[in-house]
């Protein structure tokens, strides 16, 4: 029988995982073989979810935008349209931080958009 000579790296490799695990539920933090699943199944998520919350994060700020402008009879796509063609650089996380804490500034970007495609 061949000698096996990887008992530190092998405890140190499993100690890794089963940390990663702590406050799992049931053997999926005690056991290796399940918890070594878990983890790499919630890595998994982890790395689609760091993706998604971009996503959701726009989303969020686009309805924002929407729901400002149409207070301001304006469409949400009129007013990105108006703002690039008044070459107006602005982000929708800062037009939509703008929207919800300062209405009046708000108004000064629709109007721009306004006079620029109204031009």
């Amino acid at each position: 029988m061949p000698r096996a000579k990887n008992a530190v790296a092998r405890r140190k490799r499993r100690k890794k995982v089963l940390d990663q695990a702590k406050g799992y539920y049931g053997r999926k933090h005690s056991s290796y073989r399940f918890a070594n699943e878990q983890v790499m199944r919630s890595g998994a998520y982890a790395y689609r979810d760091r993706r998604n919350r971009k996503r959701e994060f726009r989303r969020l700020w686009i309805v924002r935008i929407n729901a400002a402008a149409r207070q301001e009879g304006m469409s949400y796509s009129e007013l990105m349209n108006g703002l690039k063609q008044a070459e107006v650089e602005v982000n929708r996380k800062m037009l939509a931080d703008i929207a919800v804490n300062d209405p009046d500034g708000f108004r000064r970007f629709v109007e721009l958009a306004r006079e620029a495609a109204a031009a």
